[in-house]
């Protein structure tokens, strides 16, 4: 597992930059901030990586390029461009006294907002950024996070007794399927991931049965929908509602086959519950942004335009649209459709219960995409969480078909006189 977890870690020293998107800049300039450093300072650094990283994007992108290939390199042109669009965007906006919250105002007030209730991830960041710098310090912390997350799929594996082999399987998916790419980004996405998998884990040992590990796997679940509410709140309420929705189902199936609910079917339940609960109570009580500013950012390019007057109308019209292109598109390219229900198939077939909350755990992707209806980044990083189905399922499916259970056989003993039974198996 340690070995798996390092060769992936050696991997990405190919790609220490580049890997940034334009929240970045909110995330990186609010751990500055928690670190003691002022707005200037702040936007200094986190303009200087951001602009650092798009002029080496842009180098390399001119290097394989058929026709630009001999020019000389932009990588200094790109760098000077976009530290002068940055600053004289931050410049604007703090001249008109926009210098509330930890962020720097890389966007309009209304927009960053949404940032400033998401102190989870910088504070994740505040060490790597003072012991390593910016840049060495947030490739750090997607290493780590990403390593997490395959760690946890093993130790979720392994709780669900599968073989060793089944459970790097699991490990090495999650790195090379588009969990390990989206986790080392620097954003929420890799620590959201990660949290939903300790989740998942608490789960799987709640279902164990031994009072210890129920009780452990309650506090895990617990521990985790509140980390989440810090990293991302509606993160926290769909898994909460997921996982409690998935104990209430399981409970329903075990009464009617006339037996106990179990004690940690009803713990998990219990905190899932409580954990949607409170985040619906605590985001209200923080004064968190309303679900409904949410869909005016959606719906205005982030607050570019004016307000829509028909917020839910518009959103449903596109939800219905958006979800009609998803589909046309899966059926030209069927791949994550096929390992959604190869998935699906492997933690449902033998391990039911314990398959039910995986699959509840990856329904939360589903959930954010329809949150965030937005077909540019439909497979990327909004519905990430559903690729944990294939990465927890697809070992199991293969250990399912690898693993035969042992067949009787007739066989003739040494002395011809009398049948016998030979036990074979395969391995």
């Amino acid at each position: 597992m340690l070995v798996l977890a390092g060769v992936f870690a050696v991997l990405q020293l190919g790609n220490v930059t580049g890997r940034d998107t334009p929240d970045t800049k909110n995330y990186l300039s609010y751990a500055l901030s928690l670190r003691g450093e002022g707005k200037r300072e702040a936007a200094a650094a986190t303009i200087d990586y951001a602009c650092r990283s798009g002029a080496s994007v842009a180098a390399r992108r001119q290097r394989v390029d058929v026709v630009r290939f001999h020019r000389p390199d932009p990588a200094g042109r790109v760098l000077a461009a976009c530290r002068e669009r940055e600053w004289r965007a931050v410049e604007t906006r703090l001249r008109a006294g926009h210098a509330g919250g930890r962020t720097v105002p890389f966007m309009p007030e209304r927009f960053m907002r949404i940032f400033e209730a998401r102190p989870g991830y910088p504070v994740f960041l505040v060490p790597f950024l003072t012991l390593f710098g910016v840049t060495w310090g947030l490739w750090l912390a997607g290493v780590a996070v990403t390593v997490a997350g395959g760690v946890l799929v093993f130790l979720i594996l392994r709780t669900l007794r599968a073989a060793a082999p089944v459970c790097l399987t699991g490990q090495a998916l999650f790195y090379v399927l588009p969990c390990g790419t989206t986790a080392m980004r620097p954003m929420t996405e890799g620590l959201m991931l990660a949290l939903t998998l300790a989740a998942v884990w608490g789960c799987a040992l709640a279902l164990d049965g031994d009072a210890r590990r129920v009780r452990a796997g309650r506090w895990l679940v617990g521990g985790a929908l509140a980390a989440l509410f810090t990293v991302k709140h509606s993160q926290a309420l769909f898994l909460g509602l997921c996982l409690a929705g998935a104990g209430v189902l399981v409970a329903v199936r075990r009464r009617r086959a006339g037996r106990e609910p179990g004690r940690g079917v009803l713990a998990v339940t219990a905190a899932g519950c409580c954990g949607a609960l409170g985040t619906v109570l605590l985001a209200r009580l923080l004064h968190y942004p309303s679900e409904a500013e949410s869909l005016q950012d959606l719906l205005t390019d982030h607050f570019a335009r004016p307000d829509r007057t028909r917020v839910w109308p518009e959103f449903l019209h596109l939800q219905l649209n958006f979800w009609v292109e998803w589909t046309r598109r899966q059926l030209w390219e069927p791949l994550f459709a096929v390992a959604l229900a190869a998935g699906a198939w492997g933690v449902l077939r033998g391990r039911r219960p314990a398959g039910v909350f995986v699959v509840a755990a990856a329904f939360t992707g589903a959930l954010n995409q329809a949150g965030h209806p937005d077909i540019a980044i439909w497979g990327d990083r909004l519905i990430v969480l559903a690729w944990l189905l294939p990465v927890l399922g697809l070992p199991l499916l293969l250990e399912s078909a690898l693993l035969r259970e042992r067949i009787a056989l007739p066989a003739q003993d040494s002395g011809g006189g009398h049948d016998s039974v030979r036990a074979h198996s395969p391995g």
